[in-house]
């Protein structure tokens, strides 16, 4: 739970989100700050007005008091009971620092005031501007304000401020329920504005992921797809965008086309360079076995010489074939779909493979049943027995190598060759596939590679509608080949199955 709340608080927020919370939160600011000042001027103009009745009521109070009413020991009913002042209106007389008297006018009369009560007039007593006090109890908060006399007394009365502060709470709660109200209808009306406001860059981006979902790594490429115009207009911060989003879409379309035209004249010229070279090839060929099978007294070092000859143009026969076939296949022309017995063409590869390397170990795990796929088989053959033979060249001497047939829930065929050997280095699994790709000395080279193995493997089996895959650790390296359409064909005749795996004692099992 902990890992999934950090996750979330790390995800970056979108333009859309900032904007909003952006704008929520100012008029959230806004609208609190102004309510808070509200409030705060509305309590002081009804405590300002508080005094203005209080400071009249004293003075009203003061000029009905009889004459020498302060040369004895003053009663502060003659205060607390003058007219205009308030139900709850406080007073009290300070003798010598002590309440001579107090009272606290009600509705019905008046009473004395306790001493809990009368103990804040106490401490407010000389103070000739009007403040602030808490009588406690039922009283509450009170502006009270002191006048003396002649003989030393001080007279304190007090106007209560629950009145005041029901107001003052009354116009906080609309002032917070209107704000709140405020930021809501901001927070909907931002929301929708900034979407409007957002669509134009969100059909840019519509567009790049359009873009960034075509194959541009290859073939013929038409990158024909742009901004709207309406998303162009250069006066505009998105236009801005769309335009120059367009500008790059026409270079790259530009560097496309011509990166498609070098590639086809060099795979025109591979096709034509490869086709041209067959017949000489064959002539060389021919002539090398002719004049080594002739019959001729020839020095020794000349028959090796002819045989050389004749190897290296089988061997270049074999590459320039190998070209050939990727130039057609880049061409895209379609291979043949026949049913293929991926059983039988495994176990006669199998057969092969002993018989080229019998110091491996080979075995081959296939169903009983025939497992068949429509395609090729004479270029399925070929990605077999290229993926076998680059085990076998590739790994040391008594390496296992292990072919396995399989048939998926999808109706997938899997053939995946693994071997035991030293494994491929991680910074070339991911060129592995490219054309003349060579492997590292550390898969044991033994014989020579042109590097167009397994590309071929690749481009065959792509041209199928089939993938391949290469997982490489040291001990063990597997090629793994699926290729669509599998079905399973019984077979007619138990005593001809295909044998189901070869040791390196060379004896097929079964």
């Amino acid at each position: 739970m902990t890992n999934t709340v950090k996750r979330m608080s790390r995800r970056p927020w979108t333009l859309r989100r900032r904007l909003v919370i952006g704008i929520v939160a100012l008029v959230a600011i806004i609208g609190f700050g102004i309510g808070a000042a509200s409030v705060y001027g509305l309590n002081r103009y009804l405590e300002q007005d508080v005094d203005e009745q209080l400071t009249s009521a004293l003075s009203r109070t003061l000029d009905r008091a009889p004459a020498g009413w302060d040369d004895g020991q003053p009663s502060s009913s003659e205060f607390v009971l003058a007219p205009g002042s308030p139900v709850g209106t406080v007073a009290a007389a300070v003798v010598d620092g002590a309440v001579a008297d107090s009272l606290v006018l009600l509705v019905n009369g008046e009473r004395r005031m306790t001493e809990a009560e009368v103990a804040p007039l106490l401490s407010a007593a000389g103070t000739r501007e009007p403040q602030t006090v808490s009588l406690g109890g039922n009283l509450g908060d009170y502006r009270v304000l002191s006048v003396s006399t002649r003989s030393g007394a001080e007279f304190v009365v007090g106007f209560p401020l629950s009145t005041t502060q029901s107001i003052v709470s009354q116009f906080r709660n609309v002032i917070v329920l209107i704000s709140a109200l405020g930021v809501l209808i901001a927070a909907l009306a931002s929301a929708f504005l900034v979407t409007l406001a957002l669509k134009p860059l969100r059909r840019v981006a519509a567009t790049a992921t359009q873009v960034a979902s075509l194959p541009l790594d290859r073939g013929e490429v038409s990158l024909a797809v742009r901004v709207p115009e309406q998303d162009t207009d250069a006066r505009t911060e998105v236009g801005q965008v769309g335009a120059a989003f367009n500008s790059m879409l026409g270079h790259v379309d530009e560097a496309l086309r011509a990166r498609q035209a070098s590639e086809n004249k060099v795979r025109q010229f591979v096709a034509d360079a490869s086709h041209e070279l067959r017949t000489p090839l064959a002539s060389i060929r021919g002539y090398a076995e002719l004049t080594r099978r002739g019959g001729h007294n020839l020095p020794p070092d000349v028959t090796h010489s002819m045989g050389r000859v004749e190897s290296e143009a089988v061997r270049m026969t074999s590459l320039v074939e190998d070209l050939l076939l990727l130039a057609r296949l880049d061409e895209g022309r379609e291979l043949e779909k026949r049913p293929v017995d991926l059983t039988a063409l495994l176990v006669n590869c199998i057969s092969d493979a002993y018989a080229a390397g019998p110091e491996h170990d080979w075995d081959l795990d296939a169903p009983d049943e025939p497992v068949v796929v429509p395609g090729d088989e004479q270029r399925i053959h070929q990605v077999i027995a290229n993926l076998l033979t680059n085990a076998r060249v590739h790994t040391p001497e008594g390496t296992a190598v292990d072919v396995a047939l399989s048939r998926t829930a999808e109706g997938s065929a899997v053939i995946t060759v693994t071997d035991n050997g030293p494994g491929i280095p991680e910074a070339q699994q991911a060129s592995l596939f490219e054309r003349f790709a060579r492997g590292d000395s550390s898969r044991s080279r033994i014989a020579g590679s042109t590097g167009l193995g397994l590309s071929i493997v690749q481009a065959v089996t792509v041209a199928h509608g089939g993938t391949v895959a290469v997982s490489s650790e040291p001990g063990r390296t597997q090629f793994r080949i699926e290729l669509p359409g599998a079905a399973i064909a019984p077979s007619s005749d138990p005593s001809t199955s295909a044998p189901r795996s070869a040791n390196g004692q060379g004896s097929l099992a079964d």
